[in-house]
């Protein structure tokens, strides 16, 4: 059986094909009601309308980019929870999103992706302090908004994570616990150097808050993967026996040190204790004992980034939309009371 035509659905609704045409593009304007009418229409067809054949008519694709540099490190559930929440704003909205998971430096690809005008504008993601992608997105004029910012985002629109309030609020957390010896566990040095945002906010204000409280920072750099925390704790417990809390940005990694530490016989939190900055509830739950975490608001900052794409795509409003929303601190089963000095923990070989 052949699909329905947009033919097809003129005649059941009783209206001219153009008039069908201009329902679906928008170019001119159709009554409430011819407009109802055809939508039954469809439904009753069971008619589904080109994306690609609309945007030829109306130049428009209603089509939007969500440029998301996954490799190498790839997709975790956190990650997947902000396109998700970006991804059900642009279907409330009659858009679609697509996932352009390119490098931070292709940005010769994505020009050429954004001249064969098949998207209307464009998401971006893993913002750097200074972000090839946004320089190129501004000299070609292409709409745009951000989860994220670069340091100067003064005349841009974005949503991001308060990353300077939820790390301090995970140390204050730690210390109100009365832990004196705290590590912060950062993503690579590389990420770091390349201006990767929560990498150097994150850093920043756990060094700043550290030393107010009267701590020497500890901070190391690590490897996405659960073998590069295995590793790390092992070096950290031998160069800082002392240690017992420890604050990280890199979910891969942790769950390597809360392995590494069951291996060597520590207990968590009797021995360590361990907070996630902006895991998800999802992720946290998954580990034994339990994270306890900063859980970010994934899915508003996927909405706040598509809704404020899409004021811009409408012409609804030209006033910059800058929100910073910081984590939810959700207490679980991996941070308790600093030890007591006097009882003596597994040393590691």
């Amino acid at each position: 059986m052949s699909a329905p035509t947009m033919q097809q659905v003129a005649r059941r609704a009783n209206v001219a094909l153009s008039t069908v045409s201009y329902a679906l593009n928008g170019t001119r304007p159709v009554s409430e009601e011819t407009r109802l009418r055809i939508r039954q229409a469809m439904a009753d067809l069971g008619y589904q309308p080109n994306a690609l054949a609309r945007g030829l008519a109306s130049k428009r694709s209603r089509i939007i980019a969500l440029l998301f540099p996954a490799l190498p490190r790839g997709f975790g559930a956190t990650e997947l929870e902000f396109v998700t929440g970006a991804a059900e704003a642009a279907q409330e909205h009659a858009y679609h999103l697509v996932l352009w998971p390119m490098e931070i430096h292709a940005v010769g690809e994505l020009q050429q992706l954004i001249r064969q005008n098949l998207v209307d504008g464009v998401l971006v993601m893993e913002v750097r302090l200074r972000d090839e992608r946004i320089d190129l997105l501004r000299h070609i004029s292409v709409p745009f908004s951000m989860i994220g910012r670069p340091t100067d985002a003064s005349d841009l629109s974005f949503a991001d994570i308060d990353w300077e309030q939820t790390t301090h609020d995970a140390v204050t957390y730690l210390v109100g616990l009365g832990h004196r010896h705290v590590v912060f566990l950062n993503h690579t040095e590389d990420a770091f150097n390349a201006g990767y945002g929560p990498a150097v906010r994150a850093a920043a204000t756990f060094d700043q808050v550290a030393r107010e409280a009267g701590l020497m920072p500890i901070s190391r750099f690590c490897g996405d993967t659960a073998l590069a925390g295995q590793e790390v704790f092992e070096e950290l417990v031998t160069a800082h026996p002392e240690l017992t809390a420890m604050v990280t940005i890199n979910e891969r990694a942790t769950v390597g040190v809360m392995q590494g530490a069951a291996m060597h016989g520590w207990r968590i939190p009797d021995d360590l204790s361990v907070i996630s900055v902006a895991s998800s509830a999802r992720v946290a739950e998954m580990t034994l004992p339990p994270l306890t975490s900063l859980t970010p608001p994934s899915s508003e900052l996927g909405h706040l980034g598509v809704e404020t794409l899409i004021g811009q795509l409408e012409e609804e409003t030209s006033e910059l939309v800058q929100r910073l929303l910081p984590c939810r601190l959700v207490i679980r089963g991996s941070t308790g009371p600093s030890p007591d000095p006097a009882r003596p923990r597994p040393r590691v070989p």
